[in-house]
């Protein structure tokens, strides 16, 4: 019994606890990319770039407090620092959306113009992100690492295998659900929120309802790029921060918003974790706890993974490839159009 028990600590300590971080902080940038299509009509594709350079403003403003001497104590100096890159990226996102989307949008381009469009903002803006902070890893960890160790788990249990939960996961699942709570209270219970809605399932009849669209658009990319700023700040945190790692983070949260369906924020939310786990799970290697739950002293050969974690995003791509040709609408059935 103590094997089986040691396996699922395992299992916990190195699939589940990570992936619900991970989950969480790409469900935060699917949420993104999920307004975006859903009020805006088109895919964003600058949304990675815009949570690295969330991040970055963040690390900055956390590299000046932390010279003056201030800190959270056991927290991580970044949440200080966060609404300053929550404030800064919202206002990149206004200033591109008055410099160039607003063009389109009133010359009524389509979606695959705008979209062309947000790949061209992407590349500028990872160049002003990698002529600020540069190319290299930045760690901007402090504060207690973990709350809870796998020394102080084995002492308490007496098992073989340790749980550690790290302060950065904890605080990527728990400002996830505080912001998703409030996001989806502002979208049911405003004024503000409910017009968005209506804007996002009818523009001609929201028009025609004394509707504003330029405020629903200035209030879509505010929230947008908050939600960039949080999710690269908690992803930055939880792992490091390279400028080019949220490239390619761009898969996986286009993967989870699609899974979901596009302009459904729910969707968006089921998606990240599904993502999330599958990746992990998929690239986890299962040797050890197979040898916990099989005879004993059997272990098998090889280190028993699916798929090698040179193949994770590979992942986010098959899963997105599979939803389309199946359901192209997503499992909640978001906007086809």
């Amino acid at each position: 019994m103590e094997d089986v028990v040691n396996a699922v600590v395992l299992v916990t300590n190195f699939l589940v606890v990570p992936a619900t971080a991970y989950g969480c902080q790409l469900a935060l940038g699917a949420l993104g990319v999920t307004l975006v299509y859903g009020v805006l009509r088109f895919s964003n594709f600058a949304q990675g770039e815009t949570m690295s350079f969330g991040a970055m403003v963040t690390i900055l403003f956390t590299w000046v407090l932390q010279s003056w001497g201030v800190g959270l104590g056991p927290l991580p100096t970044a949440l200080l620092a966060l609404p300053v890159g929550m404030a800064v990226t919202a206002g990149l996102c206004l200033l591109t959306d008055r410099w160039v989307f607003r063009f389109y949008r009133r010359t009524r381009a389509q979606p695959v113009i705008l979209l062309v469009v947000s790949v061209g903002v992407m590349f500028v803006i990872n160049g002003l992100i990698r002529f600020v902070i540069g190319p290299a890893d930045r760690v901007f960890t402090d504060g207690t690492r973990f709350l809870l160790t796998v020394r102080e788990f084995k002492a308490f249990t007496g098992l073989s295998e340790g749980l550690a939960i790290k302060t950065t996961q904890t605080l990527s699942v728990v400002v996830a659900v505080v912001l998703v709570v409030l996001l989806f209270w502002f979208l049911e219970k405003t004024r503000t929120g409910k017009s968005m809605r209506a804007y996002s399932d009818n523009e001609d009849l929201a028009l025609l309802s004394g509707v504003s669209p330029e405020k629903v658009v200035a209030v879509t990319w505010l929230i947008v790029g908050a939600l960039a700023a949080v999710a690269g700040t908690l992803y930055g945190l939880d792992k490091s921060y390279k400028p080019f790692t949220f490239l390619s983070l761009l898969l996986p949260i286009f993967a989870a918003a699609i899974i979901g369906g596009l302009g459904n924020p729910l969707g968006a939310i089921v998606g990240g974790f599904v993502v999330a786990f599958s990746e992990v799970f998929l690239t986890y290697p299962y040797r050890k706890f197979l040898a916990y739950l099989g005879p004993e002293g059997w272990r098998p050969d090889g280190l028993m993974q699916f798929l090698s974690t040179d193949y994770k995003f590979a992942i986010s791509f098959f899963i997105l490839v599979v939803v389309l040709l199946v359901k192209p609408t997503g499992v909640f059935s978001g906007k086809s159009s």
